[in-house]
């Protein structure tokens, strides 16, 4: 180790010396060719002069690339490294060479390529030279990062130039604008920024192939809560700290020792942090809600331990609530640049963050709460944000409406697959369709040996850009004589395949009406459908085991629990108390798929900004229904 260290070291010296030597030449210092009695200028001094002539003359301007070359690969020795000296002083050369060839006013000693650069230059081509170089780089890059590096610059002026030649073009075909959209999110190719109210995207019907365009809904649907006044926000904080102090009394009285050490104050709860003495067990300060809220004369109060942490969150109601606009979502950074390919805005958590969760990886999502809770209005904000985030090429939608009061409004959107089902028996012929569906989209995916629906639409998109068609292999017989058999390849569907989310407004009437039907169908869409690009937001009322069965929970890990009657119900849907002590109007338990759970204020939206959205969605196209589920809905119809 120290014999290498040394050797390193010597190196290096010599490196800087050669350095010194180059950068501090002067062509009247005493070399080979030329004799003076005159002061060396040279910082390395007669060797120094001597070495630099040398160096310059043979060489020229790449001789500092050269000696480096030389020496960083002595230092760190290895067979790949030799190697990439080859290639390195083939640039080097076909450097010196182009160097002497040029023409640029520099003193004659200090020759550009140096004496062999022109011998070089005179005895070949200028072409083997740029050859050379080209050979050199790509060995020292690598085959196949140049060939990434070529596509990838192919691809950037392939989309400037079709971005640029379509903003003349107001219609384009589906794929055209999906691979415009793909490209350039993809290589981040600069083009001006559009509007944040209106964002302009090509779509295609697949019955009639005609193009329309789509614009985004305006922003401007949706109303904006005005932000607290200084005086109000003053109120609050000496409201905060009126209660902690009266907190900290309260907990004395029921013997908890211990002391708070944060306070989140929220849009309609505030977030004490109490770090307990040792020794203090955790359920017997859970056990304490009722009374703590009695004591406080607060509506409830939700006692829970926090992960991560030493520290129970004691949760109580502000005196005056803040509303959470579904605007101020919409328009807040983390939904606007969230990556996400279904993202839904869910509401604001404690702290008065922003909390937009991605229904992919849910993926699929269980909700229930009493009437007044909050939960068809969570629905309403769920939908609002999927259309204002994808076009009807990229996400389809069913909804199932037993009650039909909540989903009816959004008839004839051009996101839907089939108007809404109002009744059970459509609803098990359409959830029968998904099934087929998702299991012809498994089979489409086995043909391109990928395992979900992006990395399917991604291969389909390149095989569009690359101009190549993707075919499968059948075999269609044998052969008579030799037994061989015969195989014939059949062209793959070149579509992009959209997001298909399924919402159910009320569970619980499906389930009397049909039964195990219903339960059978969604158990398998919920086991399979996600790698196929299918996902279920299912609400009820009623939480009871009769309608979320064991079955439909182990398979809908993400769940949301707005205000429950009881304690049981609260266990049912979460697997633990708390959601009995929430306010109401909008106030939700949301768990993750891993357990955690989450306390967040959902957004509101009124019925007329619902409807304003609405029959702005309708102007921009109409919906292109599944036939087979809108005929065989017919049949039942005619034979009932």
């Amino acid at each position: 180790m120290l014999k290498k260290c040394f050797r390193s070291t010597v190196y290096l010296l010599f490196l800087m010396y050669t350095y010194m030597s180059v950068f501090s030449y002067n062509y009247k210092d005493p070399s080979l060719n030329t004799i003076t009695n005159e002061e060396v200028t040279n910082l390395c001094g007669i060797l120094g002069s001597y070495l630099a002539d040398i160096l310059i003359q043979f060489l020229g301007l790449t001789s500092i690339v050269i000696v480096t070359t030389i020496v960083f690969f002595l230092i760190f020795r290895s067979s790949k490294r030799w190697l990439k000296i080859f290639y390195l002083l083939l640039i080097n050369l076909g450097l010196c060479s182009i160097l002497a060839r040029s023409s640029l006013d520099i003193t004659a000693r200090y020759m550009h390529g140096g004496i062999i650069g022109k011998i070089l230059i005179n005895t070949y081509p200028f072409y083997l030279f740029v050859v050379a170089i080209l050979i050199g780089a790509v060995g020292l890059i690598g085959w196949k990062r140049t060939i990434y590096f070529m596509s990838f610059l192919y691809k950037g002026i392939e989309c400037y130039v079709i971005s640029v030649y379509y903003k003349s073009n107001k219609t384009v075909d589906q794929f055209t604008a999906s691979m415009v959209k793909e490209q350039c999110e993809e290589i981040q190719v600069p083009i001006k920024e559009q509007q944040k109210e209106k964002k302009k995207i090509i779509v295609t019907k697949k019955k009639n192939k005609s193009s329309i365009s789509f614009e985004f809904p305006s922003i401007q649907f949706l109303s904006r809560v005005e932000e607290c006044s200084l005086q109000k926000k003053q109120l609050n904080a000496m409201e905060c700290n009126k209660n902690l102090s009266l907190l900290k009394k309260v907990l004395i009285d029921f013997g908890v020792q211990g002391k708070i050490i944060n306070v989140c104050y929220g849009p309609v709860v505030t977030l004490y942090k109490l770090e307990p003495q040792a020794g203090t067990k955790s359920a017997r300060v859970i056990g304490l809600a009722d009374d703590i809220a009695r004591s406080m004369s607060a509506l409830s109060a939700r006692i829970s331990i926090i992960r991560g942490q030493n520290a129970i969150g004691i949760e109580l109601p502000n005196k005056e609530r803040e509303i959470v606009a579904l605007r101020d979502l919409l328009e807040s950074p983390e939904y606007q640049n969230a990556n996400f390919h279904l993202p839904i805005a869910l509401g604001k958590e404690v702290s008065g963050k922003s909390f937009i969760a991605d229904l992919t990886k849910m993926p699929h999502l269980l909700i229930a709460g009493t009437t007044g809770s909050g939960k068809s209005v969570a629905i309403h904000a769920m939908i609002l944000s999927l259309v204002y985030r994808l076009n009807p090429n990229e996400c389809k939608m069913i909804m199932i409406d037993p009650k039909m009061l909540e989903l009816k409004i959004y008839n004839a959107i051009p996101h839907l697959i089939t108007p809404v089902v109002t009744e059970p028996k459509k609803t098990v012929i359409a959830l029968k369709w998904v099934v087929k569906e998702m299991e012809n989209r498994y089979r489409m995916m086995a043909y391109l040996n990928v395992r979900d629906v992006t990395n399917y639409n991604q291969k389909i998109i390149e095989a569009v850009n690359s101009g190549i068609e993707l075919q499968r292999v059948v075999q269609i017989g044998f052969d008579s004589t030799t037994g061989k058999p015969f195989f014939e390849k059949i062209p793959i569907k070149m579509e992009v395949l959209p997001y298909i989310v399924i919402i159910v407004d009320e569970m619980a009437d499906l389930m009397i009406a049909t039964g195990k039907e219903i339960e059978c169908t969604i158990q398998r869409l919920a086991q399979m459908a996600r790698a196929a690009g299918i996902h279920i937001i299912i609400a009820t009322q009623r939480p009871s085991v009769d309608v979320i069965t064991g079955v439909i929970k182990a398979n809908f890990p993400t769940r949301i629990s707005f205000a429950v009657a009881s304690k049981i119900d609260s266990r049912i849907i979460l697997g633990e108390h708390g959601a009995e002590q929430l306010l109401g109007t909008g106030d939700m338990l949301y768990m993750t798929s891993g357990g955690r759970i989450i306390r967040i204020h959902g957004p509101f939206v009124s019925d007329n900004e619902v409807q304003n959205v609405v029959d702005y969605l309708k102007t921009q196209g109409k919906p292109n229904y599944v036939e087979e589920i809108t005929e065989e809905s017919k049949k039942k119809n005619s034979q009932n």
